[in-house]
């Protein structure tokens, strides 16, 4: 099966019958998100406040809503969509999310008790001056700006496969309508606002894959293995489709790069820097570790659920259908609450009209989460730090600008790059975090001889290395699924970078770092009390 980013047909898998009342829906789900908007603008000036809630948020509260922050339009649909079309192999990234979170918790009480909440503030614990703080804005301009591009491109095709026109031209524009509708959100909340985002939609989306599996199983006499054989059948591949090596991207490559892809996720998302913001809204380092084990149990419970929705889709609709709409299977949650019902039904109508709104809630609370970090971090470790600007308050005025700025660049880039296969920048923005961030913050709570030579070069080094392996890897040349199929410079054999990006750049902080000299820094005594006590959180800032 040849496998594209997109599908130019034009598909109506919803149906004539049903495409107006859902259409309706829709829009009205909308224009309450719009009046959500209003209610959350807040005219708060206290950088605290507004970047983390003043660290008030209860453990069960924060934790509903790191919850929300794993449930992306990218796992909600990449996901189901990838275990429809490839069967075994897309059911392990479904599992990353859940290790995600674990690696989180090893790491959330220490962020908390550090009293930082952006990756400036983290990285300057044990090393001076603006060189770090700006280092880390940079990476976290370089994770945020992908990911931007990719959600609001997902959310694009889900949308026109609501309104019934599948054409690349529809899909732009519905990319750009919500995106619209994303940065006006995004530019008047603030951490309590998106918190309530991502709280509600935990539930919501819970309850609409699992009504969605159970309809299905409804469908097979309530016999999970009917399911799981008709989904067999209705593959693309069904001798292959419960056995590693149907991926197509990771074909022929080894294991050794299927081992990268997981390792990139599952540490790049730990430490993303919209995660950490959220870690740091908790009350004390213990109240994030109790919100981190909640989230634990609520995104187990989502990884299970995407898992049975991606072999209900298969066995329900069909793999050569999904892939027919769409050739990476993003719409096949949106399929199977079309086809698990009769046409012509009202719960059919309210099925599809809810797997689109919990789209278009994911999307909305995720991107706003992604853009409000990497905000936060331009306000406060730049443009905060400027000699004229020391108070408290001046860094805010910077942040609703940055705010739109950032979301236009990435509704920019969403809409030019359209027609092109760039689903790898979602590989390339875990890979940076995984090798700049990651690397840094161990060596920062658990190594005395760490230094401020020793973070710049693990971090520019590890962006660095994640740029070029991932220019002349088989995701941008080389291959029938490349950036530019034609052309013939994949001289790195592996799909992602980390695989060497990540160990380079713990070497690079450890060489940089027995080569400073050894009273350069903060006192890592000093550091390490407060990391595990949480005393003097407000001093050093």
């Amino acid at each position: 099966m040849t496998l594209h980013t997109l599908s130019s047909g034009d598909v109506d898998p919803i149906g004539a019958d049903a495409r107006a009342p859902v259409i309706v829906a829709f829009l009205v789900f909308i224009g309450l998100s719009l009046l959500w908007i209003f209610h959350l603008v807040t005219q708060e000036d206290h950088p605290e406040k507004l970047y983390i809630a003043d660290r008030s948020l209860s453990p069960v509260f924060n934790g509903f809503a790191m919850a929300g922050e794993q449930i992306s339009v990218v796992t909600l649909l990449a996901i189901p969509g990838a275990i429809t079309l490839f069967g075994y192999d897309g059911f392990g990234y479904a599992v990353d999310i859940l290790i995600t979170l674990g690696v989180t918790l090893l790491i959330s009480q220490k962020v908390r008790n550090s009293g930082r909440y952006t990756l400036g503030g983290l990285f300057s614990l044990r090393a001076s001056g603006t060189a770090p703080r700006i280092a880390a804005t940079v990476v976290t301009m370089t994770i945020a700006i992908p990911l931007l591009l990719i959600q609001l491109r997902a959310v694009g095709i889900s949308t026109a496969l609501v309104i019934g026109i599948s054409t690349d031209e529809a899909q732009v524009a519905c990319t750009v309508l919500v995106g619209c509708l994303v940065a006006c959100f995004a530019a008047v909340a603030d951490l309590r606002g998106t918190s309530f985002l991502h709280v509600v939609k935990v539930p919501v989306t819970l309850v609409t894959l699992a009504v969605l599996t159970l309809l299905a199983l409804h469908r097979f006499a309530w016999d999970p293995g009917r399911l799981l054989a008709a989904a067999v059948d209705n593959s693309v591949a069904p001798d292959a489709y419960m056995s590693p090596g149907l991926w197509p991207y990771t074909a022929g490559l080894g294991p050794l790069n299927a081992f990268g892809d997981h390792m990139v996720v599952i540490l790049g998302t730990a430490v993303a820097p919209h995660l950490l913001l959220r870690v740091s809204a908790s009350r004390s380092g213990r109240a994030a570790r109790r919100s981190m084990g909640i989230a634990v149990g609520l995104v187990g419970v989502f990884a299970l659920l995407l898992i049975t929705t991606g072999f209900a889709a298969a066995a329900v609709v069909g793999s050569r259908v999904i892939g027919a709409v769409d050739g990476n299977g993003q719409s096949a949650p949106v399929l199977l609450a079309s086809g698990v019902l009769g046409d012509g039904s009202t719960g059919r109508v309210v099925l599809i009209t809810a797997m689109a709104c919990v789209a278009f809630l994911a999307v909305l609370s995720t991107t706003t989460s992604v853009t409000f970090a990497a905000a936060v971090s331009f306000a406060h470790d730049v443009f905060g730090r400027s000699k004229r600007l020391r108070t408290g308050t001046g860094e805010v005025p910077a942040l609703r600008p940055t705010v739109v700025v950032l979301c236009v660049v990435g509704l920019s880039l969403s809409a030019a790059t359209h027609r092109y296969p760039v689903d790898f920048l979602v590989t390339f923005s875990m890979s940076v975090a995984a090798s700049c961030v990651f690397p840094p913050l161990v060596y920062s709570f658990f190594w005395r001889r760490f230094h401020r030579k020793g973070l710049l070069w693990s971090v520019y080094g590890g962006l660095a290395l994640c740029t070029t392996l991932m220019f002349f890897s088989p995701s941008v040349s080389g291959t029938a699924y490349a950036l530019w199929p034609e052309a013939n410079f994949d001289w790195f054999p592996f799909q992602t970078p980390g695989l060497f990006s990540v160990p380079a750049a713990f070497f690079l902080g450890w060489l940089g770092s027995i080569t400073s000299p050894d009273d350069a820094e903060p006192d890592f005594p000093a550091v390490e009390y407060r990391l595990l006590t949480g005393q003097e959180v407000e001093q050093g800032r």
